[in-house]
Formats: C-alpha cells, structure tokens, sequence
C-alpha cells in the first residue's frame, strides 16, 4: 500500500479540518500524521500516529518537516485552508509544499470567488507545487477552472466523508434526550460569528406560533480561534437574543464540544437540519454531509454546497437575508411528516457514495495514480494527473 502522511490540525484540536483529516486517515489506513500546532497550545496531547508537529509560526520546522517526509512516505496529503497555515493569508503551506521531495495532494477546503491578490497567489502556487488537486465538489471544480483557470485534467473531486449510519425514525430516539413529543430542528458545529445563528433564533417566533412545541438545539463549543481573539461574545449576543423574543423554551445551546456518538444521537434526534450560513460561496460543509449521512431533512440558504447537494428533492433551499423566508421554509417541513421522511430518505441514498469506507478508498487510489505517475521518467513537479 502506498504511504501517505497527512499535513493539517489534528486532534485535540477543536477544528472541522482536523477532525476531517482524523477521520480521513483511519479511512485510509495510513497513520503518518503531521500536526499543525497552534503557537498558543504548546501541551496538546496528540495520538500517537502524529508523529511529526509543525509550529505554525516557526517557519525553520516547515522546511525540516518536509525534507523529512521523504523518509517515511511516498506521498503527501496537504489540507489546505487559509486560516491554518502560518504566515499572510497561510502562506507558509507553499514554502512546505515546494520543500517536498515526494509527490503532493493539497485538498482545498476552501476556494474563495473573489480573494485578494496575495491570496489568489497563496493558492495558485500551491496549485503549481502539487501533483494532484482535490476538491469535495463538482461546484469546488468548476470555481477552480473558471476563476483560477486550473485545468479539468488536473482537478480530482472526492466527497466529503461521512460515517455510514443507519436511516432511523427521530421518534425512536427523543426520549433518550428528553426531547419526547418535540419538534426538534438542529444545527451543529463549532460556534463562530459566520454561522447565521442569528437568522434562524429570528425566525423561531413564527416557527413557534406554528408548532409551540418546536426546539432549535444549537450543539457545539466555541471555535477555540474565537475564544482566544474575543471570548465568548457571539454566543452571548445570540442569548441576549433568545431572551429578549422570550425562546427559552424553544432555544437550546449544547455548549460542548460533542464526540461521535452524542452527536450522531443528536442528528437521529432531529427532525430537520438547519444550515443558516450566510456564506453564498462555500463550496464544502461538513455538517451537512454528515446531516445528510443520517437521512436528515435539510433546509439551508442556497449557497454553492448546499445547491449541488440537496437537488433533486434532497433537500430545501431558501434564499438569503429573510427569516420569515426560512421560518416558512421550516413550518411547511414541519407540517409535512411524509416530505420528510421521503427527503430524508433521499439524502440517506445520496451520501451512500460519501460513507468514509468509500471515501478512503478513492483516497488510496488517487495517491497510488499520484505516485505511479510522479515516479514514471517523464514525471515532474507540474504534470497533471487524470481526474477521478
């Protein structure tokens, strides 16, 4: 089997890319890890597959860690999104990147339409310092080709990975969670200001009037970047808000980071799942793969992901900006048992092809392509490799 390291936060740390790559690694089979280390967390204590560390600020240890790989591996796994790496706008990942001597995959979690210059040119050179691009979605590859003018050839798409869970009805589940006779909508993930809670709490009222019952569980902690730069402020507001349009019965924070298995009660528990990002561009998400994974109906404002995922009956979309937009969105699912079962259903038959067991292998294929080709005569550092 060919060898691979993976490059990106890991846990512990608290990060939807290193639990990603957590999950990514175990699908593969391949355990070299190199953690990105937060300069303000020295102590972390890490797994052991994690046998490398790069200091995010210490550019000498990208460099090092990078020559050093060619002794363990055959290939290398770069996750990349801007606000991990170190430097201006992660620029350090192109100096890890042109220090390989193995071949290269960076997986972009985030491909911005219109970045700044310095940051178009970040990921433009990453793009030329690897032998494989991989993107999570087909909307992910065509925003590389029309406004980075990648060419398809060297453009590899791979879903985002979810855990294989059986497709369960929420009723079996509630009383677990005290939730018997409610009407449970859900949003998960680390907490951040980007992550439009405040549009769907505006929209509870309406919900509320419809279903009195109705309970939008808010499960997650505070993205640690956040706490660190401002405390806790965002959650904070977001209570004020609760409080003041009286939803104390009807909002629940979770505020703890939740492992796999509360989370996936949760997810079993829900009626719907609620993404009320305001981010139009984002080209991945987590959350709602794994969601969907579950046979959640979904209900998001129509941004680039959640588009392309949930068509096709999948899911329902709403535009941006309106909560009595989203608050009609949620009271017609909420009002229709057989809609969301049969858009659950969908969602579930969709994500089969996304369950980390394929998922990982897809990865070992294109790693063994990468190599294959990066070690043929003609092989160099710019050749591309054939899509996926």
């Amino acid at each position: 089997m060919v060898r691979a390291a993976f490059v990106s936060t890991y846990p512990p740390r608290r990060c939807g890319i290193a639990t990603y790559t957590h999950d990514l690694a175990l699908a593969t089979g391949s355990r070299e890890v190199v953690a990105l280390h937060p300069a303000e967390q020295q102590q972390l204590p890490y797994p052991a597959e994690v046998h490398h560390r790069i200091r995010r600020d210490e550019f000498a240890d990208y460099v090092r860690i990078a020559r050093t790989l060619e002794e363990c591996v055959d290939v290398v796994s770069i996750q990349h999104d801007y606000g991990i790496w170190g430097g201006e706008d992660g620029a350090t990942v192109v100096d890890f990147a042109r220090a390989l001597t193995v071949p290269a995959v960076a997986t972009l979690h985030t491909i911005l339409a219109q970045p700044t210059a310095h940051q178009r040119q970040v990921l433009t050179e990453l793009i030329s310092s690897c032998e494989g691009i991989l993107v999570m979605s087909q909307s992910g590859a065509q925003l590389l080709k029309t406004a980075y003018g990648v060419p398809a050839a060297r453009i590899n798409v791979i879903p985002y990975g979810v855990p294989d869970l059986p497709l369960v009805d929420p009723a079996t589940i509630k009383p677990a969670l005290e939730l018997e006779g409610r009407k449970v909508l859900l949003s998960f993930g680390l907490m951040r200001p980007d992550k439009g809670y405040e549009l769907a709490i505006a929209a509870m009222p309406a919900i509320v009037a419809a279903h009195p019952t109705a309970l939008y569980v808010i499960v997650g902690a505070t993205h640690p970047d956040v706490l660190r730069d401002g405390g806790d402020a965002y959650r904070e507001s977001l209570m004020a808000r609760v409080d003041k349009l009286k939803l104390g019965k009807n909002v629940r924070f979770v505020d703890r980071f939740v492992g796999r298995v509360e989370l996936t009660r949760w997810l079993e528990a829900a009626d719907v799942f609620l993404t009320p990002s305001p981010n139009l561009d984002q080209i991945v998400s987590g959350t709602l793969a794994t969601a969907m994974g579950a046979g959640r109906p979904v209900v998001s404002f129509a941004n680039t992901y959640a588009s392309e995922m949930l068509a096709d009956g999948r899911g329902v979309l709403v535009p941006l900006g309106s909560p009595a937009v989203l608050a009609d969105a949620l009271i017609a699912l909420l009002n229709d048992d057989a809609a969301r079962v049969a858009m659950g259903t969908r969602a579930h038959e969709y994500s089969r092809g996304m369950v980390w067991s394929e998922v990982g292998a897809r990865h070992r294929e294109l790693f063994s392509r990468i190599v294959d080709v990066a070690s043929a005569p003609v092989a160099g550092r710019s050749l591309s490799v054939a899509r996926a």
